[in-house]
């Protein structure tokens, strides 16, 4: 059962991190070597990419990650895909694309991924499912 997430993670502290690598591109087309990150961090990404190509991505998650190595995303809680013009004053179109959360487990799992935490962050009348998963190893 997901839970409301908390206000902060038990021994996470927000600082830097000397010889950090901190990446920023088109999620559906990058290409990392396999085994070469302890963490991936993708909040509020994920549910810009298409539906279909998400089972992939996560797998790809997975495989840049080293054994041990975590991931924490957020993803849709509840299935729903649409789109708006003009969002937050822009020129393009948004688009968003969910999943509900037992779909990104199970999708999760499929990757090699295990979920050891899972968290509900509410928004407006909505929310997104917080997940923190491991790769096994």
């Amino acid at each position: 059962m997901a839970r409301q997430a908390p206000r902060g993670r038990p021994g996470w502290r927000p600082r830097a991190r000397p010889g950090a690598t901190f990446v920023q591109a088109d999620l559906t087309a990058l290409e990392l070597d396999a085994g070469s990150f302890d963490a991936v961090v993708a909040l509020y990404s994920v549910i810009h990419v298409p539906l279909d190509a998400q089972p992939a991505l996560l797998a790809a998650f997975a495989r840049w990650l080293s054994p041990g190595g975590v991931l924490l995303m957020t993803a849709g809680s509840r299935a729903w895909t649409g789109t708006e013009t003009g969002w937050l004053g822009g020129t393009a179109t948004m688009w968003w694309s969910h999943a509900d959360a037992a779909t990104y487990r199970g999708w999760l799992g499929d990757a090699g991924l295990r979920v050891e935490d899972e968290a509900f962050v509410p928004e407006g009348d909505g929310g997104h499912s917080l997940f923190w998963a491991v790769r096994a190893g």
